[in-house]
């Protein structure tokens, strides 16, 4: 099974093992380690993974899941 969790006033924790991160194109990112941290500041020189500027800048961002909120429509 595949978790993303959100951190507080931090990045996504992404756990499983049946996970694959692509860019745009579709070609895959070098994942080698489990747990990986995707980037929710915008700050990060090394995106979509994150490289912990979160912290240096104070990051604050809400964390809770909004009742009924449910997933939005696919872009893809």
């Amino acid at each position: 099974m595949t978790t993303i969790k959100v951190l507080q006033n931090g990045p996504y924790q992404v756990e499983g093992e049946d996970v694959t991160a692509v860019d745009t194109s579709g070609a895959k990112f070098a994942v080698v380690k489990r747990p990986f941290y995707l980037c929710r500041c915008g700050a990060s020189k090394n995106k979509p993974f994150c490289d912990g500027t979160h912290a240096k800048i104070g990051f604050k961002a809400a964390e809770t899941a909004v009742p009924g909120g449910g997933v939005g429509p696919s872009k893809s």
